[in-house]
């Protein structure tokens, strides 16, 4: 047996009890499947869409349809209701999704960093978290949020409760902007580099940075039932998604191509910017998941964060075999 199929019985191995199936195509047939992503197209999924493009999906024998969600919540209710194979998820969405009784998994991660952060409006004025006292932070709303904001606070010196927060939905770039707000909770890869665009002098407090463990913001999940069930459709997905993540890390320029050419509403100009921005940052890789200590620290960070009441069970919520050499 190969290392590669040992680990996979390995992982199937650990997840039967709570799953079975036996779905998956004909022998010689494309296996048919849908990836929900977790957002609009943007350049964090340049590397799905090159992938798609260079027929890599096909070469694993998968027929992949590619969707843009109508909304945040669609990935892990599609999954469990069997409507789709794959999606990208949060990494906080899918703890959340388990501790709501969703048999969800992560198989592999496509951006290998936190994307969240503290962002400012006003540089000059705002050198430090602590320079945020007594001044308005925006956030959406989401748990994951007040997380965020709370982590640079504590990690910064800073006095939570001497900051006033205030909800503004997806609106900080128009709040930043207007002056409406000193800081905003937001991704420093589309809304931060949006910002710098437009001229703002922004001041970027990412997460990571202040008191947040290296987890991979954006992970590749399924079910539980997919995983035992269909385990050469989770391999096939994760080669092809791999390949794509390295054509996009040698040649930007052509894995963007692809992804204006699959979502032609999107700037050109915007996109390359969020794309070096990513690149830049080392968020990009091989999209295999990251270590188990890693993740561990992540689930551990939820709970303390208040994002989930208890932390995930790293090896259910995770097959990390999966997709490594």
């Amino acid at each position: 047996m190969s290392r590669a199929a040992a680990s996979l019985a390995a992982v199937v191995a650990a997840l039967a009890p709570v799953a079975c199936g036996d779905g998956g195509a004909d022998p010689g047939a494309s296996d048919e499947a849908t990836l929900i992503l977790d957002f609009t197209p943007n350049a964090v999924h340049a590397g799905l869409y090159a992938a798609a493009a260079a027929g890599e999906f096909e070469r694993e024998g998968i027929e992949l349809e590619i969707r843009e969600p109508s909304a945040s919540t669609d990935g892990p209710q599609l999954l469990e209701a069997g409507r789709a194979e794959f999606a990208v998820l949060d990494i906080h969405d899918l703890a959340i999704a388990r501790e709501r009784g969703l048999d969800l998994v992560g198989v592999g991660a496509i951006v290998q960093r936190p994307l969240a952060a503290v962002i400012a409006g006003d540089r000059d004025s705002v050198r430090t978290p602590g320079d945020l006292e007594g001044g308005v932070v925006g956030v959406t709303g989401l748990p994951s949020d007040d997380a965020v904001l709370d982590s640079v606070l504590d990690a910064g010196g800073a006095d939570a409760a001497a900051v006033e927060r205030v909800t503004i939905g997806f609106d900080s770039i128009a709040a930043l902007s207007a002056g409406r707000v000193d800081a905003a909770t937001a991704f420093w890869n589309a809304e931060g580099v949006a910002l710098r665009r437009l001229g703002v002098p922004t001041r970027e407090f990412r997460v990571d940075d202040f008191g947040a463990p290296p987890y991979p913001e954006l992970v590749l999940a399924t079910t539980a039932e997919t995983v035992t069930g269909r385990p050469e459709l989770v391999e096939g997905l994760l080669a092809a998604v791999g390949s794509g993540q390295e054509q996009l890390t040698k040649a930007p320029e052509a894995a963007l191509a692809d992804l204006l050419e699959a979502a032609p509403e999107l700037t050109e100009g915007e996109q390359r910017a969020q794309l070096e921005a990513l690149l830049e940052a080392d968020a990009i890789g091989s999209g295999v998941l990251p270590d188990e200590s890693v993740l561990r620290q992540w689930a551990a960070w939820d709970v303390e964060r208040d994002i989930v009441a208890r932390p995930p069970r790293i090896e259910r919520a995770f097959a990390l075999e999966l997709g490594s050499d």
